[in-house]
């Protein structure tokens, strides 16, 4: 036999080999596909709380050290940060809107390569509560249903840590309208699933617990 037909049946059956692998739903390579790098990780883990910020309005002095919750991953996760305490004679409302300055502002970049983000919409203020309201409700400019799920969870937890604000692990929250304000509880669901405040269920009626 020629060389030649040695050559042209060798091919011929490579071939072969070759649609009997594609038939098989198989993808015959010559060279190692690259299928890019590994997929990456964050840590979830809170760097050392950085210094105070001074444009949070509040009183300035030593920072004393809050706890503030931020997303990450699909999840809710405590970062220590450290916010200039206040002189008021009641500290609520100042602690309130110091806080949610700290969840408003852009992670550091220490806390962002950890994986942290936050949803809280920028334009969000807090005011204390009205004449009709029990006195540890918070208004807020936006509904509290109307936020985003995990920016309304965010604040929720935020509230619900601070000694300054009860460490009831809840907050009492109403929109800028007539709506009766609400509680909402911080729960270990909510904690690992923020998209709970979806549920029009979650804020429990004050009116209700008598």
């Amino acid at each position: 036999m020629r060389p030649g037909r040695r050559t042209g049946r060798r091919t011929a059956a490579v071939a072969v080999l070759a649609l009997a692998a594609a038939g098989c739903g198989i993808r015959g390579t010559s060279v190692p596909v690259d299928a890019g790098g590994a997929p990456s990780r964050v840590s979830c883990k809170a760097p050392a709380s950085p210094a105070p910020s001074a444009s949070s309005g509040a009183d300035t002095g030593p920072g004393t050290q809050a706890t503030v919750y931020l997303v990450c991953g699909s999840a809710l996760a405590q970062v220590e940060r450290a916010v200039p305490p206040s002189k008021a004679a009641d500290p609520r409302l100042p602690t309130a809107r110091a806080l949610l300055h700290e969840l408003q502002r852009k992670p550091s970049a220490d806390e962002e390569k950890a994986g942290f983000s936050s949803a809280l919409p920028p334009g969000l203020k807090v005011t204390g509560p009205r004449a009709d309201d029990p006195a540890d409700a918070l208004r807020l400019s936006i509904r509290p249903d109307d936020l985003p799920s995990f920016a309304l969870a965010q604040l929720v937890c935020t509230y619900g840590a601070s000694p300054a604000l009860g460490r009831t692990h809840a907050a009492v929250l109403g929109g800028p309208g007539d709506d009766t304000a609400h509680r909402y509880d911080c729960s270990a669901d909510v904690l690992a699933n923020p998209d709970i405040a979806e549920n029009a269920g979650w804020g429990d009626p004050l009116s209700e617990e008598g």
